[in-house]
């Protein structure tokens, strides 16, 4: 195996620490030609698609990636923000104010902070050659799913790893698992809910919709329905909700397979068909505005609510830059990073870069 040309080393040079957050991914345009090899790249992986690989290239490149890529292109064009994708200026943004917050609490911590995406730009391989360049051999990971599924969590953390065995000099990693019941995030949500209510009243039901997944995930020992299950209930907890005035949904179905249920599409005909006055909606699992929240719930979840005899709809946006998220965000960045902050003793580094030269070292 050839290992990746390892940064030139300077002794002495101070070792830093990384804080990497990974999110999904986003195509680089809301067009058909920027979506064909980012849905190629994300359907592809075999922890999102888990059908026999030869049969399954047969559907993705010879139906799939010839239709859907037109479809899924105006989707996309209609969130579309001027800097860009949602999700990717969101992240953007929630990156630098985590580092702004974590330069504030530890301010000689020798802290880098990043994001990357798990399909498409910025690509994992591209931001750990960066913090390589910078010398951080040490990076936590931090994936911007509360609940972990393997199709999420797992493939992040897979392509990381798969980038550090490439790697000859590889950095120390740690990653986080979820962070589905964390006291703070739970908190903040429930604020973001109690905001809008302040601003628009309450309405008939809440409902809290999270991407689903196919059913055989659960029944193969995927936890997500049950992380996702005890978020909501933590939610509604906090709310002070009674168990009728809240549901529990799964979005995003794809395919003729059976997925979690209920379905949120469903449910929201359901709603709608028995009149119900107004029904707003919340994305917990999201943590970023996106093409899912956006379009998938925003427009096409109130058309389906409002066609089918409901009232009014209220989607509520997901955290995004709320202070008291990035607070919480802050938090658990620094419970995980523990050990790791140290500011480097300089006299002990120009020592041991002296010892070095001595020895031979040319830098």
């Amino acid at each position: 195996m050839a290992y990746l040309v390892e940064p030139t080393y300077t002794h002495g040079t101070p070792e830093k620490t990384a804080v990497l957050l990974v999110n999904l991914g986003t195509p680089d345009a809301p067009t058909a030609a920027a979506l064909r090899p980012y849905l190629k790249q994300f359907l592809s992986d075999p922890r999102v698609v888990e059908i026999p690989k030869p049969i399954w290239w047969m559907i993705l490149n010879g139906i799939i990636l010839n239709v859907r890529p037109k479809k899924s292109a105006l989707k996309y064009a209609s969130v579309w923000m001027p800097e860009g994708s949602p999700l990717k200026v969101h992240t953007e943004r929630q990156t630098a104010l985590l580092s702004k917050q974590l330069s504030e609490i530890v301010p000689d911590a020798p802290l880098v902070v990043d994001y990357a995406m798990r399909y498409g730009n910025p690509s994992i391989p591209d931001v750990l050659a960066k913090l390589k360049a910078q010398n951080c051999q040490r990076i936590l990971l931090v994936p911007m799913y509360p609940q972990y599924a393997a199709s999420t969590v797992a493939t992040a953390c897979d392509e990381v790893f798969a980038q550090l065995q490439k790697m000859r000099n590889a950095p120390a990693l740690r990653t986080i698992r979820h962070y589905h019941d964390d006291a703070a995030y739970i908190a903040a949500t429930a604020q973001n809910v109690r905001d809008h209510w302040t601003l628009h009243g309450r309405p008939d039901m809440l409902l809290m919709s999270f991407h689903g997944l196919p059913r055989y995930t659960l029944e193969k020992g995927d936890p997500y329905h049950c992380e996702c299950h005890k978020t909501g209930r933590l939610i509604a907890e906090a709310l002070g909700l009674s168990r009728d005035e809240y549901r529990i949904t799964f979005q995003s179905r794809f395919g003729k397979a059976e997925w979690l249920q209920p379905y949120t599409t469903a449910t929201l005909k359901e709603l709608g068909k028995a009149n119900t006055r107004r029904v707003d909606v919340i994305c917990p699992g999201f943590l970023a505005d996106c093409l899912e929240t956006l379009e998938e719930i925003a427009q096409e979840g109130k058309e389906d609510f409002q066609h089918a005899g409901g009232g009014e709809f209220h989607y509520i946006p997901c955290l995004n830059e709320r202070p008291d998220w990035i607070s919480a965000l802050t938090k658990l960045t620094l419970d995980n990073l523990q050990g790791w902050l140290a500011s480097p003793d300089a006299v002990a580094l120009e020592q041991g870069r002296l010892r070095a030269i001595e020895l031979g070292a040319q830098r």
